[in-house]
């Protein structure tokens, strides 16, 4: 894959989880497709997959399966 930052074919698909809000509004999506470029350093998510996350992010009360997590504050 050719990365849009370098040019350079070298660019990969790797998966990432990223959290979105705080608190109750918390939001969790995993799995998400981010291109990453080894030569450059580089990451970066397509139109495709920004479109779905907001589409995500919408739908969130038809789409999110709740779960328990465990939190802990850095001291």
């Amino acid at each position: 894959m050719v990365c849009d930052v370098c040019g350079k074919r070298c660019a990969r698909i790797r998966k990432v989880n990223r959290t979105y809000g705080k608190g109750r509004n918390l939001l969790v999506i995993e799995k998400i497709p981010v291109v990453s470029c080894p030569k450059c350093g580089e990451s970066y998510f397509t139109a495709e997959t920004l479109h779905e996350i907001e589409r995500i992010k919408m739908h969130r009360k038809s789409l999110a399966v709740e779960r328990p997590v465990e939190v802990v504050v850095y001291r």
